[in-house]
């Protein structure tokens, strides 16, 4: 990959994507295509392979996909089958099709089975059935996997296919029924803290920048509350009547002013007792970039392929799950997450954690012993990034 190399980095304003594209410029290359979804729809067949017949990319990431957390997974599950399915198709197609030297595929770890044995190796993937909430979209990583391999083993590309682990990081969906669960619990612990001082300034501009359910910055205090309480973002009663008509205005220590004890509470889907790891996304970013430089689908085939006997008693070779695991190797609790959050943050209130509410793959946990193999190494732990997260977040 040379720096004036033509790269199409698709889905440019994403979570990984962003970061892609940051990082290469970082890195001297300035020969860089992204389209938004507006100039380039990824799910009109015609239009993408346009793209790829004026264009001609010698490389491709792949970062473009309909992602969210467990709420939307679950809700939209033909949508995100549907439409992850037609995404990857058409890029992984017209990028063989119209000659790209190199691709870079993004999956998720949650293409593993739900009783995968931890850490989680990439032999593991197709070995037992999958978590349900995130079953289609899993499903359509995994063909976006058996995809390039197949264009790999049949065509001679040059495709590769990385699975990272939980992200986070700049440019994250912190939308409160799409979004994964860090940058979801992020804000609501930040609404939270915003509500328990009564920091309506910072509580309108959050909104008046993402509007939950149309309501923005300019709503009345009664309907901000109400739809912020629809997500688990709950102020107590006693605090609640100062905003009925006629009633004065809470101070900055309206809890102190007016004797009140009740915190303002935080609700959080299932017990808080699956575990994650967590994997900034600029790290990601440079992790992809290093494989595209370093790294051909022969090196991964190699070590991947198996040998089996054959119906007639030969040997036949096999080359399966030649995607990499992207991670750290490390977990921690959604519980700790949400404490180590809420002490990032400076909330004060309850953490209450809704066990009614489905908790999905108990343990995920990647092995990233073959990232290692091949050369690359993560540097930013959870704390650091989290308290870099919530800066960008607060001052973007």
């Amino acid at each position: 990959m040379e720096h004036n190399s033509k790269i199409y980095i698709a889905g440019h304003r994403g979570l990984v994507g962003s970061a892609i594209w940051k990082k290469l410029q970082q890195k001297g290359y300035t020969n860089l295509v992204g389209k938004t979804h507006t100039e380039l729809n990824l799910l009109d067949q015609h239009a993408v392979e346009q793209f790829f017949a004026d264009e001609k990319p010698e490389h491709v990431f792949l970062a473009a996909a309909k992602v969210g957390g467990i709420m939307a997974n679950n809700t939209y599950r033909a949508d995100f089958l549907y439409e992850n399915l037609v995404i990857q198709n058409n890029v992984i197609h017209n990028a063989w099709k119209y000659g790209t030297k190199k691709l870079l595929f993004l999956g998720s770890t949650c293409i593993y089975p739900k009783n995968a044995a931890q850490p989680m190796k990439e032999d593991a993937l197709l070995t037992s059935p999958l978590e349900y909430t995130n079953e289609p979209y899993a499903i359509a990583k995994i063909a976006g996997i058996k995809l390039c391999e197949s264009y790999n083993l049949q065509y001679g590309t040059n495709f590769l296919s990385v699975m990272p682990t939980n992200l986070y990081g700049p440019n994250d969906n912190f939308d409160l029924e799409k979004s994964h669960v860090l940058p979801a619990l992020l804000r609501k612990i930040h609404l939270g803290k915003c509500l328990e001082n009564s920091d309506w300034k910072s509580i309108g501009h959050d909104l008046n920048k993402r509007p939950i359910e149309g309501i923005d910055g300019e709503a009345s205090n009664n309907k901000i509350v109400d739809v912020l309480s629809k997500y688990g973002i709950v102020i107590p009663n006693e605090k609640r009547n100062l905003l009925q008509p006629g009633s004065k205005q809470p101070g900055p220590d309206p809890a102190q002013r007016h004797g009140m004890t009740a915190p303002v509470s935080v609700e959080i889907w299932g017990t808080g007792t699956p575990l994650r790891e967590f994997l900034w996304s600029e790290e990601m970013a440079d992790a992809c970039i290093y494989l595209m430089q370093n790294i051909n689908f022969t090196n991964v085939a190699l070590s991947s392929a198996q040998l089996e006997k054959g119906g007639t008693g030969g040997l036949t070779s096999e080359t399966r799950n030649t995607h990499i695991n992207i991670g750290t190797g490390r977990e921690i609790s959604i519980k700790a997450l949400a404490e180590l959050i809420a002490k990032t943050v400076g909330f004060k209130g309850d953490l209450l954690f809704n066990s009614s509410k489905p908790d999905g793959t108990p343990r995920k946990l990647t092995d990233v012993s073959k990232l290692h193999a091949l050369g690359w190494h993560h540097d930013i732990e959870i704390e650091e990034g989290i308290k870099k997260l919530y800066h960008w977040f607060t001052t973007d």
